[in-house]
């Protein structure tokens, strides 16, 4: 597909077909991001606001909650990081047990169930709605155009993809091509596969790859091994995500692709939460997440120091996740955003990672 005509019309499109604003949100994000801090943050704060009404109305456990906070919306007073800290914070079991009374299923455009991948020892089933799928691709969108990688730009995609494909999996690999995407098992990583996953990426020419951190340095790792050559002339970036990226990791990467590695952060429960740019700073989707880090005894941490990543999805009215404990360990940076934006930033992520499982057979998954 022409990059232009995927960009201008087929992902628009389908986007609309889909009932997701991502294209009104994303030229929102364009703008906003060069706003100055302060100004970021009242963008917050009245998001914030219109979440906390949204789940008065129709989350009865937000609702009792906010009641037994004390915590008044309808005051004419502007809400603030401390009126909001009023709130208990809200854990993965109290999203678990209380399913029915925080999940909005009338809400616009459908709520949809999801789970998490269980990292932390059970998954959370929840749900999630067109705003928040809108704010993740549009969020991702804005973050590959800091890398001179726009909508249609071939991209290849280092992730789960299914061995036989259903009705809804060959929708799927047709949108991907109309887009183009490859998309590439990241769940079947053998010695075999690798070899041809490396003369897909040859022949496909992408502008991007993305994949989860260790697959990504998996895969660059066996085609040293191989002498098999993958410096292309269209690269310009490769991203990770699921997981963190290891310093050993991003230097191969980079020595075998030939260009900078660009890490994101994020979850299945909240969505894509900082995307890193060409100066090597995370920054945070600020525009659809207020992030708080606290320190064991749940108060905010002291600049500089490493807490517990405590979590407001702005986005996330099919089933608010309000203060939500994501049991992630962040820092953060002290500096502004070099390239001017208003964004927050992210020093270190020190998350969750995925391990490896090798079957008797060699193949890594």
């Amino acid at each position: 597909m022409i990059p232009l005509l995927a960009r201008k019309l087929v992902y628009p499109l389908h986007e609309r077909l889909m009932h997701r604003p991502t294209f009104p949100y994303l030229e929102d994000l364009e703008r906003s991001q060069w706003l100055t801090r302060d100004e970021v943050e009242q963008l917050q704060m009245r998001k914030l606001k219109e979440l906390l009404h949204t789940a008065q109305l129709h989350s009865p456990w937000h609702a009792e909650r906010m009641r037994a906070a004390g915590l008044e919306l309808g005051s004419g007073e502007p809400l603030t990081l401390e009126s909001l800290r009023r709130l208990p914070t809200m854990t993965k079991q109290d999203a678990a047990r209380n399913a029915e009374q925080l999940v909005w299923r009338d809400v616009p455009g459908g709520a949809f169930k999801y789970n998490t991948g269980g990292s932390s020892g059970q998954p959370l089933i929840f749900h999630y709605g067109r705003r928040r799928q809108a704010s993740d691709a549009a969020g991702r969108i804005r973050a590959r155009r800091w890398w001179d990688v726009d909508v249609g730009d071939r991209e290849v995609y280092l992730w789960g993809a299914p061995v036989e494909l259903n009705k809804t999996d060959r929708i799927k690999t047709l949108r991907d091509r109309l887009l183009n995407q490859l998309v590439l098992n990241a769940f079947d990583m053998s010695a075999a596969n690798m070899d041809a996953y490396i003369e897909a990426i040859r022949s496909f020419r992408p502008k991007c790859i993305y994949g989860y951190a260790s697959s990504v340095a998996l895969l660059a790792a066996h085609a040293r091994e191989r002498g098999r050559e993958l410096k292309l002339p269209s690269l310009k970036v490769v991203c990770t995500t699921g997981e963190p990226l290891y310093p050993h990791q991003r230097k191969l990467i980079e020595e075998v692709f030939g260009v900078p590695a660009a890490n994101e952060f994020g979850s299945r429960d909240i969505g894509f939460t900082a995307h890193e740019t060409p100066h090597g700073q995370m920054l945070l989707m600020s525009e659809s997440i207020v992030l708080e880090v606290l320190d064991p005894q749940g108060h905010p941490a002291k600049p500089g120091e490493v807490g517990e990543a405590v979590m407001s999805g702005l986005c996330s009215d099919a089933q608010p996740f309000l203060r939500y404990r994501t049991g992630d360990m962040v820092r953060m940076g002290t500096e502004a955003c070099r390239d001017g934006r208003g964004l927050h930033v992210i020093a270190e992520v020190a998350g969750r990672s995925t391990d490896f499982l090798v079957k008797s057979d060699g193949t890594v998954m």
